[in-house]
């Protein structure tokens, strides 16, 4: 037996959704929300059950009391990771899933794309371009190197086979240590100390929890080497960006790239976009042409799941954030 619960698909272009969801689930009460500010009264109007939702238009202004306090929303559906803007919520009252895994190959081909950017010196080279000056080059190489992975999810491990292909020793962090494909030691977060000074690159892929915000900051900075390259695919706040002000000020580390920032958008007078040894990006290391569809995809799986009474796929602890 199949139940027919109503649906909402939450996104900024939700006309794509709702054609995919009706040729998977015919006959099923959809209805399209492509605003924050009207989630709360089209789930009142159509006793919703069942929310799938994005994060398009920031975090400050997301809807979440909306979600969370709504007397017939059972499930929440985040098409992407991360699920900070929500947080905390009873998982009794409301179950949450992700898309985990709907980005992972991308984001960890934007960190390998930022760590070849700084070791062959684009950004220098793209600069003396725009001047027309010809000088004395040289590039340098990954193979080697050592990369220090906070967390060993998805996009974490992607990013590890990556980095063994191009010869790099791979050094992880995770909750809960246990050996892992791809990463030659696998370390608890207490052990971090001892491996800031280790790394040539650190790529922040970590969810946004208390046990994780601010986990790079001063401190960590300082035991960084000079040389040492940071890349943040995670979410804002994970790094302490006063922290890494004072860092790049002081030459403590060789430069960073940024997809994400504890404001969003990063304002204009930021001094963030000032740094030529910083590259910045629009939180974009999961936009690729088809990941709207892969994650949706996904979705109408677990829906075909949930209308059947089967567990879902990808139920997020709201204490571990994954």
């Amino acid at each position: 037996m199949t139940v027919d619960p109503a649906v909402i698909l939450h996104t900024s272009s939700p006309a794509v959704a709702m054609k995919l969801l009706r040729e998977k689930h015919p006959g099923l009460p959809v209805y399209p929300c492509d605003s924050y500010a009207g989630l709360a009264a089209l789930i009142e109007q159509t006793k919703a059950e069942v929310v799938y939702s994005m994060r398009f238009d920031g975090t400050a202004r997301f809807p979440r009391s909306a979600l969370l306090e709504s007397p017939t929303v059972k499930w929440v559906s985040v098409g992407g990771s991360g699920t900070d803007h929500l947080g905390p919520w009873d998982p009794e009252k409301v179950t949450v899933t992700n898309a985990a895994g709907v980005a992972a190959d991308m984001m960890a081909e934007y960190a390998m794309g930022a760590m070849l950017s700084f070791s062959l010196g684009l950004r220098n080279f793209a600069r003396h371009q725009r001047a027309r000056t010809w000088i004395t080059g040289a590039v340098e190489p990954i193979q080697g190197k050592t990369l220090l992975l906070l967390g060993l999810g998805r996009t974490g491990q992607a990013l590890a086979r990556r980095a063994k292909a191009m010869g790099l020793t791979t050094l992880g962090v995770r909750a809960h240590p246990r050996p892992t494909a791809d990463v030659d030691e696998v370390h608890g977060i207490e052990a971090l100390p001892g491996l800031w000074g280790r790394a040539n690159f650190i790529a922040c892929c970590v969810p946004l929890l208390e046990a994780t915000r601010g986990l790079i900051g001063a401190a960590a900075f300082a035991a960084m080497k000079r040389s040492a390259v940071l890349i943040d695919v995670s979410r804002g706040g994970v790094v302490d960006e006063a922290a890494l002000l004072s860092a790049l000020d002081g030459g403590r580390i060789k430069g960073a790239a940024l997809d994400v920032f504890s404001t969003e958008p990063l304002p204009a007078d930021h001094p963030l976009w000032r740094y030529e040894n910083v590259i910045v990006t629009p939180h974009c290391s999961s936009v690729y042409e088809g990941w709207e569809e892969k994650a949706l995809d996904m979705f109408a799986d677990n829906l075909s799941r949930y209308r059947r009474g089967e567990k879902l796929l990808g139920v997020v602890d709201p204490m571990r954030g994954y």
